[in-house]
């Protein structure tokens, strides 16, 4: 691992810097207005899709120059490039790398200027983390597909204008993860239901998505028939370093140390409290490891290597911190952390209690705790299934 950058890093750290300077105010200084002026400023300085080809609108930009953008953009809690989350992460690059020109003309375009929201069509009900497990059905009837099924816990799903889905259209293959297809369907589709479905901060960013006979055009099949596991696995593994997510629990770890000076526990300053400097230090040392952890990933990257099953040990960590750094946080509250979200007597309006009653989008979202302890126990472990 090389943690030194070529003068030409360096450079363009410091470009991201004198922007940032320059454009970025702070954050209670942005008006309602602000998010659509950066999406504009970010577009044409052609950091959306920064690490895509130029020749589909990307910026062409080097997998290091994009660590660097994300880490520089978190660290100042710069909003997104981009705003369509899904399509950016997941649409865009399998579109790159297994859709058809006609297809990268449609879609790609519309992706980089935020124009609509894209969901990815994956979890389904009675399968947990077992995404290969899926059932719901594609049926090639002419030169449609029809599709029929349920999927569960679909991020973005009742705002979305595109999903990209993942659907059953051999049942007699031998291995599971075959017979999977991806279709490209616009949510407006006959036969299309979205159910919105509330976390416990009452924020509905999941939904239930029923299929009743959808006709989708053939057309809109991305890759090949039976090649949609190939096209999921090769878009989530894109730029997996984690950088922004440990830059955004280093600011949260800031938060928590702030709240610590500012509490108080059986009389005393909390900060002279031998258990919670050691539990502070416990989260500190954690996003430590992530940080080293991302760095090994991302330089394997860039070497071309591939990144697998042990970037589970990072999505593991980030499990654990979500959930318990929001909950030490309400403990020090004491019988403030009760308060409802919003309540005018919590301390920053709830902002802990949101964080500790959202903790399952995060936590749940891309596998359970428990599926990523299986992968590392026989992935990289070498443990045996039984």
């Amino acid at each position: 691992m090389d943690f030194d950058l070529t003068p030409e890093e360096e450079a363009f750290r410091s470009d991201v810097r004198t922007f940032l300077d320059e454009n970025l105010p702070p954050e209670g200084e942005r008006d309602a207005m602000f998010p659509l002026r950066w999406s504009t400023l970010v577009r044409e300085k052609g950091w959306v899709g920064f690490s895509w080809p130029k020749e589909v609108g990307g910026g062409g930009g080097t997998l290091m120059e994009q660590a660097i953008l994300k880490e520089e953009l978190a660290n100042r809690r710069a909003p997104a490039l981009g705003s369509c989350i899904m399509g950016l992460a997941w649409v865009g690059p399998a579109l790159i790398q297994y859709g058809t020109q006609e297809q990268k003309d449609r879609f790609i375009g519309d992706i980089l200027d935020s124009k609509y929201q894209w969901c990815t069509g994956y979890s389904e009900p009675d399968i947990g983390s077992d995404l290969a497990s899926l059932q719901c059905k594609g049926e090639r009837q002419g030169d449609d597909y029809v599709v029929n099924g349920q999927k569960i816990w679909t991020s973005l799903a009742q705002w979305a204008k595109w999903m990209i889905l993942l659907v059953r259209t051999d049942n007699a293959t031998e291995k599971k993860h075959d017979g999977i297809t991806c279709l490209l369907v616009e949510m407006d589709s006959p036969g299309i239901t979205v159910s919105p479905i509330a976390n416990m901060s009452k924020q509905p960013f999941f939904a239930e998505v029923f299929f009743d006979n959808v006709k989708v055009p053939v057309e809109n099949l991305l890759g090949k028939e039976g090649q949609g596991w190939q096209i999921t696995i090769g878009a989530l593994a894109n730029e997996r370093s984690g950088i922004s997510e440990i830059a955004g629990l280093l600011w949260e770890l800031d938060l928590l140390k702030k709240l610590v000076k500012e509490s108080r526990v059986g009389g005393k300053p909390a900060r002279e409290d031998t258990r919670i400097r050691r539990k502070v230090a416990e989260f500190e040392t954690r996003i430590a490891a992530m940080k080293y952890n991302g760095q090994r990933y991302l330089t394997k990257q860039i070497r071309g290597e591939p990144v697998g099953s042990e970037t589970s040990v990072n999505k593991l960590h980030t499990a654990h911190l979500e959930k318990y750094m929001s909950e030490f946080a309400l403990e020090l509250q004491g019988s403030y952390g009760c308060l409802a979200p919003g309540s005018k007597a919590a301390l920053e309006r709830g902002r802990w209690q949101k964080e500790a009653l959202g903790w399952c989008t995060a936590v749940i979202g891309g596998g359970t705790p428990n599926i990523q302890r299986n992968i590392i126990a026989e992935r990289i472990l070498g443990l045996p299934h039984d």
